[in-house]
């Protein structure tokens, strides 16, 4: 892309203004052998970021893979999730020891110098291995590629979710004859319902937990219902501020309302609550396996569509081809087969709550039977998703300089308008403001599908 290398120490000297690290101690867990299996004559490294279920989900894959595939060893390791994940793997795409695979948040995958520190997808290669343009939600693919070329081949969407107990809601009148919640279409509808539920839930548990205090629910939340309100951030240059600062008030007053009329309690535990009998939360979808682990009586839609228009927040994990000088050979197509096949055979990561990107999945009579992960599949075509800029992503710049604003309006702090009038401040300079990858602004970054 006629861009110069970055070496070692530009990098570490960029880092220092992106990420917050806490140090570099990256903890790295291999399940794989540090020598190549008996019958394998190729070896893949792999790195990614899953802990918890999603870890045991994971290797479960994996071992799948190498028992269809005895001539590939992977060696995987899962390092710390968050910013130290991001800086090792750039450090390592800079000092050209990088993994052969990698994971990433697709919403960051702009802001890592693609043609850097990233080398793009083989497209014909991925065809080979049984994984194609079409068989994925063309909004989800084209977030993938950047300057023409696709750089992140997502696995799945994550998303926010409305939680809802339906044995409370029966109480109160508020579920349809298909035995799931009554459609809500506006904001007043949403409170009449919420009102309805207070009145039929136990008493001294919140009706709703809303995550009031925390940063990334607040933003994550906030990008739902402004996407609703046909909100935009930049113009197709990145090179002005198209944010619109009365519909942001709209949002903001929204959620502050959550808390003015008391169906919140602030601070609250918001799983331990919906566990325990309130009747709503909103979480990410990644909290399916804990209540259904509960054995509750509960349902999960996308986040209402109070605005009119359906929109829910969705990230995504997608595999990513850290930079290799000599990037190539067998392990490389080994890393290309690998990922197509964990794509292709993600039926067990949807146990975990996520939603495959592989669309062909989706229609699969074992993906119709999981429940509830079969009510909220529709957020697959109606992704609001952070603006496609160096900045954005999961744990990124934009998550934690506006997150923190969006909770002072939530909490009751400053006032909604205030609020909004200071987010789009802040997104001005962020957008004047050069990333610390490569020294170049959004502007400047070509990220266009």
């Amino acid at each position: 892309m006629g861009r110069p290398d970055l070496n070692r120490r530009q990098l570490l000297g960029g880092l220092g203004g992106l990420f917050v690290a806490g140090g570099f101690g990256f903890a790295a867990l291999g399940t794989g052998a540090d020598a190549l299996a008996s019958s394998a004559d190729t070896r893949v490294r792999y790195w990614n970021l899953f802990s918890g279920g999603d870890g045991a989900n994971m290797i479960a894959m994996l071992d799948a893979f190498r028992e269809a595939n005895p001539r590939i060893d992977v060696k995987d390791s899962t390092l710390q999730w968050g910013n130290p994940f991001y800086t090792k793997l750039a450090m390592a795409a800079a000092g050209n020891r990088a993994p052969d695979l990698g994971v990433m948040h697709l919403g960051r995958v702009p802001g890592f110098s693609p043609g850097r520190l990233l080398d793009p997808w083989d497209v014909g290669l991925l065809a080979k291995y049984g994984v194609r343009e079409q068989d994925y939600n063309p909004t989800l693919w084209k977030r993938g590629v950047i300057d023409g070329k696709l750089y992140a081949l997502p696995l799945d969407i994550h998303v926010q979710l409305c939680f809802y107990r339906k044995d409370v809601l029966r109480k109160a009148g508020l579920l349809g004859d298909d035995g799931r919640m009554i459609p809500v279409t506006s904001t007043t509808e949403w409170f009449d319902v919420l009102k309805k539920a207070g009145q039929a839930q136990k008493k001294g548990l919140q009706t709703i937990g809303l995550w009031t205090n925390d940063q990334n629910f607040q933003w994550w939340f906030f990008v739902a219902f402004y996407t609703q309100l046909g909100g935009t951030w930049f113009d197709e240059a990145h090179t002005e501020v198209t944010f619109d600062t009365d519909k942001a008030t709209q949002v903001l007053e929204f959620l502050r309302r959550h808390v003015t009329d008391g169906y919140v309690v602030p601070g609250a535990p918001t799983g331990e609550q919906f566990v325990n009998g309130a009747p709503f939360t909103w979480e990410g979808n990644w909290s399916v396996p804990v209540f259904s682990g509960a054995k509750l009586d509960y349902g999960a839609t996308p986040l209402p569509p109070v605005f009119g228009t359906q929109a829910t927040h969705a990230e995504s994990h997608a595999f990513v081809l850290p930079h290799q000088a000599d990037r190539g050979g067998s392990a490389n197509e080994g890393a290309h087969e690998l990922a197509a096949y964990v794509v292709k055979h993600a039926l067990q990561w949807a146990a975990g709550g996520h939603i495959p990107a592989y669309t062909p999945t989706l229609s699969t009579a074992a993906y119709k039977k999981l429940t509830p992960q079969n009510e909220y599949v529709s957020a697959m075509d109606h992704q609001a998703a952070e603006p496609k800029v160096w900045f954005a992503g999961s744990t990124g710049v934009l998550a934690q300089d506006l997150g923190p604003v969006v909770v002072s309006s939530t909490m009751g702090s400053a006032k909604p308008a205030a609020v909004a009038q200071r987010m789009k401040s802040r997104l001005t300079r962020l957008l004047a403001s050069k990333n610390p990858m490569d020294g170049r602004t959004a502007a400047q970054g070509g990220a266009v599908a």
